[in-house]
């Protein structure tokens, strides 16, 4: 792990190579018509990562930002992830190239499968993994990765693919820490990043980190954020207001004692702590 001198945003290497910001910002739920002066305030605040997707609907949004901004765009690690209507290869293909043009880029950093869906596509996504492996040949694609992939739907491509996903974005907060996945990222090189950090916003009433915070004189957001940082977890915190925004971007001056780590795990509530959809039986197609 590295600092960038830029930002001090620490920086993790992926297994093939490529660097990715561990403090990102995350796009999910905003309106489209909000997207580009939201980002536009993250990439200001010093924002360097990005995160989308084509079912987001505002892709295009944060190209406008990028290109808005005073940052060349290879100053700006940009991740999206392909539609659940879109795992049919050609399909991909075809729907990446849309990525490409609602982002006004010729590549995108890093382009994710958004969920497995194994009791559709009859429970294909090894031939969709395929269809990613394709882009990151072409260059297209520079890293590749999945969402929400439980360990048997990694031990499958691990079998039957060519490449072994750079990232795996799961949800993973302190009320469902998602051990299983997680070790399996590790033991495989793959970097972990967490969706729903704060749960929807539930962890930020809990009194041990309310004691945390009051203790740090912190908010208790940046107490969890800042946890996620120290486990190594790729974060992506999402807000629309600009105090928000540069208040979650502030975790890398203070750390949280080992103690208080420990105290954060505690919390753990197991598949009981899950806010999102279980992956094993989401189907939902937009």
């Amino acid at each position: 792990m590295t600092i960038t001198s830029a930002t001090a945003v620490p920086t993790i290497e992926l297994n093939d190579g490529r660097q990715i910001p561990q403090l990102g910002f995350g796009v999910f739920q905003i309106d489209p018509d909000d997207t580009a002066r939201v980002v536009g305030d993250a990439l200001e605040v010093g924002y360097r990562h990005i995160d989308t997707a084509q079912m987001y609907g505002n892709e295009r949004g944060v190209g406008e930002a990028v290109r808005g901004s005073a940052l060349d765009r290879a100053d700006v690690f940009i991740t999206s992830k392909l539609s659940n209507r879109f795992h049919r290869p050609e399909d991909a293909r075809r729907s990446f190239d849309q990525t490409l043009s609602e982002l006004g880029s010729d590549y995108v950093d890093l382009f994710l499968i958004h969920w497995p869906l194994p009791t559709l596509y009859d429970g294909d996504f090894v031939t969709t993994w395929q269809a990613l492996e394709e882009l990151r040949h072409d260059g297209r694609a520079r890293s590749i990765g999945v969402s929400n992939f439980q360990v048997d739907h990694l031990e499958r491509l691990r079998a039957e693919t060519d490449v072994v996903p750079a990232v795996n974005q799961i949800e993973l907060h302190p009320y469902f820490l998602n051990d299983e996945v997680r070790a399996y990222d590790d033991a495989h090189g793959i970097a972990t990043q967490a969706w729903s950090p704060i749960a929807q916003g539930d962890v930020l009433d809990d009194p041990v980190i309310g004691a945390i915070a009051d203790r740090l004189g912190r908010s208790p957001a940046q107490v969890v954020l800042r946890w996620h940082i120290q486990h190594g977890n790729i974060v992506f915190p999402k807000s629309t207001t600009p105090a928000r925004i540069e208040e979650n971007f502030e975790l890398f001056d203070f750390e949280l004692e080992p103690d208080d780590v420990s105290e954060i795990d505690a919390r753990d509530r197991g598949e009981g702590g899950r806010r999102g959809a279980n992956p094993d039986t989401f189907a939902y197609v937009p």
